[in-house]
Order: C-alpha cells, then structure tokens, then sequence
C-alpha cells in the first residue's frame, strides 16, 4: 500500500495509522473467506467501512494540524523578513515577486487582485501604467528562497499560502448550477430574464475567480453569454452594457481566458458594436477590454486586423473623460505590435493625439502613443502640418514629468531625422533657451541619447553651412 505522507512526523499517528491499515487487512481477508450468505461476512463489511472512516478522520485531522502550523510558522517568519521582501499591498512575504510596469515589485496574487479591480496605476507610486503586463523578478525571488532556506523555512511553505488561496478559490458544485442556471436565462427568449442573468454574472464575475474560471472552460460558454447581442440590431442598452462588462471580467481572469475570449469570432464585433453606439460606461468598459485582452501577444495582431482602432480613436476624438484613460490604454497596448502602427496612422490617430497634447489634454496618456506612432513616415509628415514641433518643443522646455519629455524628444528627434526643413525651428528654439542641451545632461538615460543626437544634427548642419 502507498505511504500517505501524512503521518510521517507525528509517531502516534504512525502508530494509530498502521493499527488501522493492519485491521482493515485483517477484515478484508476474512470477507474473502466468509460465504455470501453468512451474516460475519456482513459484520466485517461493516468493521471495515468503519475502520476506513476512523483512518479517513485521522488523516484529515492531521491535515488540517499541518495547515495551522504551517500558516503559524509562516506568520512569525514574515514578521521577521526583511522590508525588500514584502509586498507593499500586503506587507506580507512575497512568494511570487513580479515587476509592474512602473518598475515596482510586487507579490502577484496581490497586485493582479490590484489590476483586476479596474485600476491603471502603480499603487506605490501612481504613475499611469502604460500596460499591466507583469514580469517575474527572479532576482528578489532567489533571494527570498535563500533567505528562507537560511532560517529553516521550506520552501513549500513559503508558498503554501498561495495554495491555500487556490483551494479557496476552487469552483463549487453550487456555483456551478448558479452559473448554468444564468446561461440557460441569459440565452432565453425572454428580455426580463435577459437583464437579470446579465447583471448577475457581471456581479458575480466581478466578485471573484470562480466564474470567470468557468467561463474558461469551453469557448460555448462565452457564445451564450453572447447570445442576447447576437440577434436584433438595437440591443437594450442595460443589457448590452452588463454582457460587456462581463466579458471585461472574464477577460482579466488569465492568459487563457483572454485567449479563448479573444478568439470567438462573435466578441472583436461585438466590442466594436459597443464602441460606436453603446452608453459611455459600455463604451468605456468596451474599451477596458480591448486593452486587457491586448495583454496577449497574440491577441494584439487579431484585434487590430477587425477594424477596431478606429472606433477607438473615434472614442478618444469625442474626449468623454470617463472612457477616455480606458481607451488610450487600448490603443497604446494595441499598437506595441508593430503592424498597427500603421492601421492607426491610417485611421487618424495623428491629428487626434496631435491636437489633444495641443491644447494640454490628457498629454502624460497620448503622448506615449504619439511616440510610437511617429516611426511610421506618414505619422512625421502629418505633425509637420500640424505644426508639432512648436508644442514638443514647449513639452520638453515646460513640462515637469520626465517621462512626458522623454517621449517628447524622442518624437522631435525622429522627426529632425526625416524633416530638415524642421531645423532652423529648433535650431532658434536651442538658441533662445538651450532646452535640448538642459535636457541632454538631466533627462532620462534615453532622453539624454535623442537630445545628444539632435545636437550632434544641428552641429554637423551648421558646419556644412559655415564650409559652403
């Protein structure tokens, strides 16, 4: 018979364990020797459904024994752990470190539980996130394991808690009849049970991973979560608006999800529909999800072959400021993948971004979309005519954010690359202020590289003057 593991540090239960297992044999041998009709045979029956019980009873209680003093040990443990070592959300030790966008590390459990509550920015330092994507930091993570292992810690309890979360988390029986009970209603003919099922799902997708996993587990799922937008070409808006924000909700849950969301080919026309004739809270949610489901790689070429960039700069042209964060967030995490770069040129993102930053809106967001944009030929040519140079010139002498700098001058330096007639602007601009020589010594690392490469531009051109 296998060994349990269970009892392997506790001698009485050992003892008690094996007094079982060498009565159950004892039963078992008795019920093969014993005639069907003799009534021992059904009384060793019984013995032994006893006996597995009392064996089943100890190995839970054990069980849980084991959890309590795991939990006990890792408690006092991370009262005592280094601060480099715990998670600003949780104060607690991290078992999975992972790097936020803003280059802060945090314990992944906590921060996607941060992320999935709606929030784009880093909790540390509230810088706007310009994507959610998480990165293992190994690093703090080697170090935490050696740490651990240097004070006795194992390394499965370090990350014992984690499981725990799991297994809170694992779909129950219950949950499972709720959930098919809301498809079947939210698949039916009748308007009213529409609504209700839609709201409910948006509410108990919200609230936790158990029905998103659900929604993971067969792609029909999603379909039927669908199918009231499906047929009719006015969706009650309510509903609409519930289906979207469902779908946002399962979309957050994994990399799976997102997969299997993004590849049913009813959603990317859906979330479009949504995008141009839903209320601004669908239109932004419809938003929220293009971004989350662009977190895949894969998904961010998909999404921007359907069309979808121009309903979002559409969206971002109208300036509503409760979608607008959620869309830019959609475009810029759409256009890392190179080939919408040029679907979003072509839609008109450039005069768009160019006359928001203009006029001061909403620059720290669109800024950074610009200066992605801006490796495309067209992008320089359409803020030539739109006189950018002037108002990037303005952002990098002006503005207080190094970042918004940054993105600034790596546009102007692109654009001194492939325009000379731009020169003498910012020639007079270096004269009158020495904004790009400032920023040249005390920008960022990549700021300091684009200034010294235009100023390098200027010099060069200047000399070819003074030789003609």
């Amino acid at each position: 018979m296998a060994k349990t593991g269970v009892f392997e540090s506790d001698p009485t239960a050992i003892a008690k364990a094996k007094e079982l297992k060498r009565e159950m044999r004892k039963l078992l041998i008795k019920i093969e020797e014993e005639d069907d009709d003799d009534d021992s045979g059904v009384q060793a029956i019984d013995q032994l459904q006893e006996a597995l019980s009392a064996l089943r009873e100890a190995t839970m209680r054990r069980k849980k024994m084991a959890k309590s003093s795991s939990l006990d040990m890792l408690e006092t443990t991370v009262s005592s752990c280094p601060d480099e070592f715990r998670c600003p959300l949780s104060n607690e030790l991290m078992r999975d470190p992972v790097v936020l966008a803003s280059g802060q590390t945090y314990d992944k459990l906590f921060i996607q539980k941060w992320l999935s509550s709606g929030n784009r920015t880093c909790p540390k330092t509230q810088q706007v996130l310009p994507h959610t994507a998480l990165t293992p930091n190994l690093l703090i993570r080697d170090m935490i394991s050696k740490w651990c292992k240097k004070i006795g810690l194992d390394n499965k309890n370090q990350y014992h808690h984690s499981n725990l979360v799991n297994e809170e988390e694992a779909v129950t029986r219950s949950d499972r009849e709720i959930f098919n009970s809301l498809l079947c209603k939210i698949s039916s003919s009748v308007l009213q049970d529409q609504k209700s099922a839609a709201k409910e799902l948006r509410l108990l997708t919200r609230k936790g991973t158990e029905f998103r996993a659900l929604f993971g587990e067969s792609p029909d799922e999603i379909t039927r979560l669908l199918s009231p937008l499906l047929h009719g070409s006015n969706p009650d808006e309510n509903l609409q608006e519930d289906v979207v924000t469902t779908l946002l909700n399962i979309a957050i849950h994994d990399d799976s999800n997102k997969k299997l969301v993004c590849e049913n080919p009813n959603v990317i026309p859906l979330l479009i529909d949504a995008l141009r004739r839903g209320t601004v809270a669908t239109r932004s949610n419809a938003a929220a999800a293009v971004f989350t489901l662009s977190a895949l790689d894969s998904n961010k070429v998909l999404i921007g072959k359907s069309g979808i960039l121009k309903p979002l700069i559409d969206l971002l042209e109208e300036g509503n400021p409760l979608a607008i964060k959620d869309v830019a967030a959609a475009i810029f995490t759409l256009c890392i993948a190179h080939e919408n770069r040029s679907r979003a040129v072509r839609d008109g993102a450039v005069s768009v971004l160019g006359k928001k930053i203009s006029n001061g809106l909403y620059v720290d967001e669109l800024l950074a979309i610009l200066a992605m944009l801006v490796t495309h030929w067209k992008a320089v040519e359409e803020l030539g005519e739109l006189g950018g140079v002037s108002w990037l010139l303005k952002i990098t002498r002006e503005s207080e954010c190094k970042r918004n700098k940054e993105n600034a001058i790596v546009i102007l330096h692109t654009i001194c690359f492939s325009d000379r007639t731009k020169w003498k602007e910012i020639k007079e601009e270096e004269n009158a202020h020495g904004t790009i020589t400032k920023l040249s010594r005390e920008g960022t690392s990549r700021a300091q590289r684009k200034a010294n490469g235009i100023l390098d531009r200027l010099r060069k051109a200047m000399n070819l003057t003074h030789t003609a």
